[in-house]
């Protein structure tokens, strides 16, 4: 189950479409808030997110780092995937020294995403693409 977060609704849609075909259940989030929400009460349930992709950047809300850092001391197990097409951010060239376990630059295509997410996961990807 993988938490998709960014701002853009257009890349919410692509992101659950790829994500879907690839295998995965999706939750969507439009701004950090809303993600540290349902992580948190997603946790509390006994079923937390396997993943999260997470948004760099929301105009005026809380981004990927600073959802992240929320959340670490609560889900000190939680994977968490940057996600940005600003290439020169410090996050995005060195993600794992930010607290990231991966790193997606945008527009990503389909084996990108399955295979950073893959790596992230520490699943093998079978033949069709899908994950096992």
């Amino acid at each position: 189950h993988v938490l998709v977060m960014d701002d853009d609704e257009a890349i919410l849609e692509v992101a659950t479409d790829m994500l879907t075909s690839l295998g995965y259940r999706v939750t969507c989030a439009s701004d950090g808030a809303q993600a540290v929400a349902l992580c948190l009460e997603a946790a509390q349930a006994g079923h937390p997110f396997d993943a999260l992709i997470l948004d760099l950047t929301v105009p005026g809300g809380m981004g990927g780092a600073e959802v992240a850092a929320r959340l670490r001391p609560e889900l000190p197990d939680l994977r968490a995937i940057i996600s940005s097409g600003y290439a020169n951010s410090p996050i995005m060239a060195d993600h794992t020294a930010h607290g990231f376990d991966g790193m997606v630059r945008k527009p990503y295509g389909l084996d990108v995403l399955a295979n950073e997410l893959a790596r992230v996961l520490g699943l093998k990807r079978s033949q069709d693409g899908g994950v096992g």
